[in-house]
């Protein structure tokens, strides 16, 4: 249920000088998260050449293998870090992880590296709910989408520089050692999770905030919540479609190199998708200032965008002036990052956070990384992509379809969170 009177709260509460340390620990490991996850699609190419897979089996191997486990242990997870230290359950997890994405270089078959990357989706699926859960406790909720904002900024630069050193290192050395190089160097960084300092559940609540209470039954009742995940989810179809189908579809369609697409769209992701994140969370703590539902109304506003700029590049030719647009797209399609997370805080009550954030990952990432690769990845085979690339631009289209689906739901959402504020 939605706390709404935290909404005309005067007082604005500040972060102290460790929570920005914490928050900068935090960001490197979720950095280090999305390269990890993210490597394997600009190895797309040279995997398939080498291994002979076809779409569905690289979409197996890169979303299907990895979110099996990432969405299913996000419920479990989410209510282990409700009850013991996070910092342990994400120095673990980042172990694990970094270990098995670097044992991806050393793969012979389908089945070996599925069985990689399920280990790295199980390592990586205790971070969001532990790290979201320890950003709530640092800072207070008036600038909790900005704090999150810088969190999730993590998302561009791990993209990026896995499309970026991703291709570059295969080119140069072979798709092997991509993972081998940035896969293993994580271990070294648990080490400073293990030792940072763990701050109590609800403290940077004010006493009414963190002593309150609400049933799981409640809670799910809420209409705001289910357009929450709903809308995001939809979003996260084509979001999560940018890393994994479009720079494919600069290669197959507009017949770029796989250091050209990797050099493009990492600078796109450290700039485009940088900025959006950022200015996103930063924004939309603004947009909530003025509403409660403010942050969903921005986000309402970038699907809306994203639908128009996925136009663009489908249906567009001009190469120069879609790399360059593909740049703003990356801006417009992760601003939601830092307030979905921030808006899901508001909803829910302190000791329940990392449990619905569990659930909040299992919904976004099973349609953005589990239904929809394979969907985009089976119409790719039956179109015959191989030999009929241009087919790409149809199979995209469930891209700006998701967004325009999403712009609904979220600005219901919005609509719900603002009704609950006149009805309190």
């Amino acid at each position: 249920m939605i706390n709404t009177a935290s909404h005309t709260e005067p007082q604005k509460r500040q972060a102290s000088t460790y929570a920005w340390y914490a928050l900068g620990l935090l960001t490197l490991v979720y950095l280090l998260n999305f390269l990890d996850r993210m490597l394997i699609y600009i190895l797309f190419t040279p995997i398939k050449k080498e291994m002979l897979f076809s779409d569905v089996e690289l979409a197996l191997l890169s979303s299907t293998s990895f979110v099996i486990f990432y969405t299913l242990l996000g419920i479990p997870f989410g209510r282990l870090a409700d009850k013991i230290e996070r910092k342990k359950m994400i120095g673990f997890g980042l172990v694990a992880w970094s270990v098995f994405s670097g044992l991806t270089g050393f793969a012979t078959d389908f089945w070996t590296i599925f069985a990689c990357r399920v280990m790295v989706g199980i390592g990586e699926a205790t971070l969001g709910p532990a790290a979201l859960s320890l950003l709530s406790d640092f800072f207070p909720k008036e600038i909790r989408a900005t704090a999150q904002g810088i969190y999730s900024s993590a998302i561009a630069v791990g993209s990026g520089l896995a499309f970026l050193l991703g291709g570059w290192i295969a080119e140069a050395m072979g798709w092997r050692y991509a993972f081998y190089l940035l896969g293993f160097p994580g271990v070294l960084v648990a080490v400073f999770v293990f030792m940072l300092k763990e701050p109590l559940r609800g403290s940077s609540e004010t006493k009414s905030e963190a002593q309150s209470e609400a049933s799981l039954k409640a809670l799910f009742k809420t209409k705001t919540l289910w357009f929450h995940h709903l809308g995001y989810a939809v979003f996260n179809i084509a979001s999560a479609s940018v890393g994994a189908w479009l720079t494919v579809y600069f290669v197959r369609v507009h017949k770029l190199s796989l250091s050209e697409v990797g050099l493009w769209f990492g600078i796109a992701m450290m700039t485009g998708g940088l900025a959006g994140i950022v200015f996103g969370g930063w924004l939309s703590d603004k947009f909530r200032a003025k509403q409660l539902g403010g942050r969903m109304q921005l986000a309402s506003l970038s699907a809306l965008m994203s639908a128009m700029i996925w136009a663009v590049i489908l249906f567009g030719n001009d190469v120069k002036l879609l790399l360059f647009i593909n740049m703003v797209m990356q801006a417009f399609s992760l601003s939601w990052l830092g307030p979905s997370f921030a808006d899901l805080n508001d909803i829910v009550e302190p000791k329940q956070r990392g449990l619905a954030v569990g659930i909040y990952f299992f919904i976004v990432n099973v349609a953005g990384y589990g239904i929809a690769p394979l969907v985009i990845g089976r119409l790719n085979d039956v179109m015959n992509i191989t030999t009929n690339p241009e087919a790409m631009r149809l199979s995209l289209l469930i891209c700006p379809i998701a967004c325009v689906v999403a712009t609904l739901l979220l600005w219901l959402g919005s609509r719900e969170m603002n009704l609950s504020v006149k009805g309190a």
